[in-house]
């Protein structure tokens, strides 16, 4: 019947006890206030330059922006986190370990001293107040125009305890793409910390094996570089061939 069909003319259609469109006030929806920090521009939809980018978006250029540093109070638990973790640094003598804090959609992110990271892991894991027993992974990313910390790590904590979520993140330069690991505390960031190093070429000083673990061992560079070689292989499609990205000719 007429009757029983939701009318898509006077709103959104929402589920009975749901807010009405908010998805509108989430926090990826809200447009960008221009604190972040811009560390580098992309050019083509693959960040490629000077080849024969066929993918239609060539011209394309955006700025690659981090998130600023955020002001507390951060809102509900994060804020008593932060101030434990404060805290337990200061007792710990390593009261300048947190460079910054960000809260960014919804999330906060530690951002550590290279040279403290191991420290900040140990206080996060065994403080009463803080109990971050997991760390359930490990991520390498590259950022080569973010002069003198182009690697980053981006460790990911659970606190079974307290059920929060929170994540640290160090930098390292290309120079010296060395960062102590933390397997000693966490044991599940073996395989995580072998995968950045196989992947990024980031070194984990202090790793009980840091071997490659899906690239061959003599495998020449590191995969997921942003400065790696696009490469690919010829595939045939029908009858017809379509070179290598790296191979095909531009159209401009």
């Amino acid at each position: 019947m007429a009757g029983d069909r939701p009318d898509f003319t006077t709103g959104p259609l929402t589920e009975p006890g749901t807010d009405v469109d908010a998805t509108d006030g989430m926090p990826e929806n809200v447009p960008d206030d221009g604190t972040g920090e811009q560390i580098g521009r992309r050019e083509g939809m693959f960040g490629v330059r000077g080849t024969g980018d066929t993918s239609g978006y060539g011209g394309l250029t955006r700025p690659v922006e981090m998130p600023g540093p955020s002001q507390p109070p951060y809102g509900g638990w994060m804020d008593d986190v932060a101030t434990a973790l404060f805290e337990a640094s200061r007792s710990a003598g390593i009261e300048h370990a947190v460079e910054r804090v960000v809260v960014h959609r919804g999330e906060i992110t530690f951002h550590v001293r290279r040279e403290d990271l191991v420290e900040v892991a140990r206080l996060l894991r065994d403080d009463e107040k803080l109990r971050f027993e997991l760390l359930s992974g490990a991520s390498g990313v590259h950022y080569p125009d973010d002069a003198g910390r182009e690697l980053h790590v981006v460790y990911h904590l659970l606190s079974l305890t307290h059920n929060r979520r929170i994540r640290l993140e160090v930098t390292a330069p290309d120079a010296d793409p060395r960062v102590p690991s933390v397997v000693a505390t966490y044991p599940t960031a073996d395989w995580h910390e072998r995968e950045v190093f196989d992947f990024f070429g980031v070194v984990f000083d202090g790793h009980p094996s840091l071997t490659r673990i899906q690239m061959p061992d003599d495998w020449p560079g590191h995969p997921q570089r942003k400065d790696y070689p696009l490469g690919g292989i010829p595939v045939e499609y029908k009858g017809g061939s379509i070179p290598p990205p790296d191979q095909r000719r531009s159209y401009n």
